[in-house]
């Protein structure tokens, strides 16, 4: 499948650049002609794996994320989510509903299950102590 555009940028692992991500990722898949719905649930599962990142990857210090997006002939999507941080042990157990590494009266658990939900494909990466890649698609349909 051909590339069409493709955009990538880096931002620290604050909080206020969790709707920075959102915006642009937006901004750029407008090219793409996205439904408000397709584009609302992309930006929901951008908004998940960039908290994570923010929440998870960096719990003492700040960080680095880099967001890719990627537009294919056809309408598929793919955006990818990078941190360089302390990593997943356990992906499997960590895309369990309800399971967080956080303040359990703070996190619901449910940031994989989300993402999961609003994209067609949603795969997992990760190396303890080197960070963690998360690679999501979607398939935008064409408007009715």
């Amino acid at each position: 499948m051909k590339m069409t555009n493709q955009v990538k940028f880096t931002f620290l692992s604050r909080s206020t650049n969790e709707g920075f991500s959102r915006a642009a990722l937006a901004a750029f898949l407008a090219q793409a002609d996205p439904t408000v719905p397709q584009l609302a649930d992309i930006k929901t599962a951008v908004s998940e794996a960039v908290t994570n990142c923010i929440v998870h990857a960096y719990p003492e210090q700040m960080g680095w994320i880099t967001l890719t997006a990627a537009i294919y002939e056809g309408g598929l999507v793919r955006i990818t989510v990078t941190d360089r941080g302390v990593g997943i042990p356990d992906v499997g157990k960590a895309m369990e509903p309800l399971y967080t590494t956080g303040n359990p009266d703070e996190r619901a658990g449910l940031g994989f299950a989300v993402m999961q939900s609003f994209m067609d494909k949603v795969k997992v990466s990760s190396t303890p102590g080197r960070g963690t890649r998360v690679t999501m698609t979607k398939r935008l349909e064409a408007k009715a």
